[in-house]
């Protein structure tokens, strides 16, 4: 059982009502932190949930980073992981993380079994969530928040800081999912239904 092998059963089984919902988006490797880390698979609706997987060929070894990425930007994680390392994994996460353990059913189907539901992250980093915007994105949302033009000429470093000070956390996660979902061009594109298996 490998990552493609997981990833493929999660979009055909898991997120099946989400490749058919027009105002969701699933996306397959979300760049955080500039892409300093990747979630395997995200969805953005009324919530950014990002799923790592983690197969029994894997390892941990980049878990606990990947804990801390997830953590100042997603509303909710689910780790999706198999028998192997379950136990393990479980000890290297906090306990809003969802896991979901995989399993090779008899007739060789991957199923999937809740062992830690899932929550709403206490914790994000407002100018961590704004980094998921592009520069251009974030000129447009200023500029309509009324920001002068000569501070929307400034690096985008110092943009992002900006408009997580002006804008609350709450709207800024409504500002940045609804950026999200009308991004056209993405770098790796909405997956289509024939890559996921539907």
């Amino acid at each position: 059982m490998r990552d493609r092998d997981i990833r493929e059963a999660l979009h055909r089984k898991v997120l099946k009502e989400h490749h058919g919902d027009t105002n969701t988006l699933v996306l397959n490797e979300l760049g955080l932190r500039h892409g300093a880390c990747r979630v395997d698979i995200a969805v953005v609706n009324g919530h950014l949930h990002g799923y790592e997987i983690k197969s029994d060929a894997d390892t941990l070894d980049r878990l606990p980073t990947q804990v801390t990425a997830y953590g100042a930007v997603l509303d909710r994680a689910s780790l999706v992981v198999g028998e192997k390392y379950a136990e393990k994994a479980k000890a290297l996460l906090p306990d809003w993380w969802g896991i979901r353990v995989a399993t090779v059913g008899p007739r060789g189907a991957i199923n999937f079994d809740t062992v830690q539901p899932i929550k709403t992250n206490p914790s994000i980093d407002p100018v961590a969530l704004a980094e998921l915007l592009w520069r251009p994105e974030t000129v447009e949302i200023l500029r309509e928040l009324g920001t002068p033009e000569l501070m929307l000429r400034k690096p985008r470093a110092v943009l992002y800081r900006h408009l997580a000070e002006v804008v609350e956390l709450k709207e800024l996660r409504d500002l940045v999912r609804k950026t999200l979902k009308a991004r056209v061009r993405w770098r790796g594109q909405r997956p289509p239904l024939s890559d996921a298996g539907l």
